[in-house]
């Protein structure tokens, strides 16, 4: 049986780690967040309250449509509009309590469809994907140019 060509091994290490990705974000869609909201919420949570524009330039989007996803974000009670601490003309966003529990609960539905996928693996099998994880965060951090 002939070896694959890189092409070829490079498409279906793509669609794997896509189908992946699908089945692990699919553990967590209890709640039905859109990508954007999904990643606004998870940047707020790391990085603390920020004005519209702020998430709309850290999220490459323009403040319109970043306004529209705090807007659907807000109806369902996952952030707030607060005062800004320095300039009162303008608000910022943050998480709710009831914002942060979904993000833990997505964060845990994901970990748990995870460990209990990998723990159906033999030990070799998980070695194997451990040690995958290291070259895959060493190809991600790195500048192939």
């Amino acid at each position: 049986m002939p070896r694959k060509t890189l092409e070829i091994a490079v498409i279906d290490f793509t669609q794997a780690i896509g189908l992946l990705v699908r089945r692990v974000r699919a553990a967590a869609a209890s709640h039905e967040l859109s990508l954007t909201e999904a990643a606004v919420m998870s940047r707020l949570a790391r990085d603390g309250p920020a004005t519209t524009a702020d998430l709309a330039r850290a999220e490459g989007m323009k403040p319109q449509s970043m306004g529209a996803t705090i807007a659907a974000l807000e109806e369902m009670g996952m952030v707030e509009r607060r005062p800004h601490p320095t300039d009162g003309r303008q608000l910022n966003i943050q998480l709710t309590a009831k914002g942060a529990a979904v993000r833990n609960h997505a964060k845990d539905a994901k970990r748990t469809w995870l460990a209990q996928a990998i723990a159906q693996l033999d030990e070799q099998d998980r070695e194997t994907l451990f040690k995958a994880g290291d070259i895959i965060k060493r190809l991600a951090e790195s500048d192939p140019q």
